[in-house]
C-alpha cells in the first residue's frame, strides 16, 4: 500500500524497490499509487516497483539518464525490467535508450494519453487548448505548477502561462469527490472551463497485465 507514502515523497524522492519478485518496474513517481493498486487488485506479487522522482517531468531532459542509470543499477538483481514511462517530453530519446538497453516501455506520448487510452486520446485532436490533470497532478498541482512557475509570488503571471488554454480536463483515475472539487478549484483559479473525464487506469492496466502474464 502507498497510503503511508506522502505525495511529496513521490514527487521529490521517488520510491525504493522492495527487493521482491523477479520482475522490476521502473516507473515515474506520479504512477506509484496506480501501479500498486493494480498489482494488489490482480495479485501480481511477482512485480517489484521502484519509482523515480515525479518532479523529473519538469525537466524531461533528465528523464533518459535517470532511467538509464536505474536500469543499469538493477539489471543484475532482476530477471526482467520494464520501464513505466511514456515518451514524456523526451523527444523519442527515452524510446531509443530503452531499445538499446533491451527493456520495454509504455507506448504513447505521455500519461494523459495512456490513462485515457491512446485511441480515445487521439480522437481529441481539437484539444490543443486543453490543460490536463491526473489524480496525482491534481494533488501535487502546487509542486508541479504553482511554485515552479512563480504563481504563488506573482499571480499576475497566470494569463501569461494559461492565456492560450480554453479548458482544464481532469482525467480521473478514481472516483474521489474531494479530488474532483480540488480540480474544479484549479480550473476556476486558472480561468478555464472545467471537464472531468473518468478514465480509470486505461492502457496502463492492459500494459501491466501483459507484462505480468508474460512473466508468470
Amino acid at each position: 500500500m502507498t497510503d503511508h507514502i506522502a505525495d511529496t515523497t513521490l514527487t521529490e524522492t521517488g520510491l525504493s524497490a522492495e527487493g521482491a519478485g523477479p520482475v522490476l518496474l521502473i516507473a515515474c513517481g506520479a504512477l506509484a499509487r496506480e501501479i500498486i493498486a493494480l498489482r494488489e487488485a490482480n495479485g501480481w506479487d511477482h512485480l517489484d516497483l521502484t519509482c523515480l522522482p515525479a518532479i523529473l517531468h519538469n525537466h524531461p531532459e533528465r528523464i533518459v539518464s535517470a532511467v538509464h542509470e536505474a536500469v543499469l543499477r538493477n539489471r543484475d538483481k532482476y530477471e526482467t525490467i520494464h520501464v513505466v514511462y511514456a515518451d514524456c517530453g523526451t523527444g523519442g530519446e527515452l524510446e531509443r535508450a530503452c531499445a538499446e538497453l533491451g527493456v520495454e516501455m509504455v507506448r504513447g506520448p505521455h500519461c494523459y494519453a495512456f490513462f485515457e487510452g491512446l485511441d480515445a486520446f487521439a480522437d481529441h485532436e481539437d484539444e490543443i487548448d486543453a490543460f490536463y490533470l491526473t489524480d496525482f497532478l491534481t494533488r501535487q498541482f502546487d509542486a508541479f505548477v504553482t511554485r515552479p512557475l512563480g504563481l504563488d509570488r506573482h499571480p499576475e503571471l497566470r494569463d501569461v502561462y494559461f492565456g492560450n488554454y480554453r479548458k482544464l480536463v481532469f482525467l480521473a483515475q478514481t472516483n474521489d469527490p474531494a479530488l474532483d472539487l480540488r480540480a474544479q478549484g484549479i480550473a476556476q483559479h486558472l480561468g478555464l472551463i472545467y471537464e472531468r473525464r473518468p478514465t480509470g487506469y486505461g492502457d496502463l492496466a492492459q500494459t501491466l497485465s501483459r507484462w505480468a502474464g508474460e512473466e508468470r
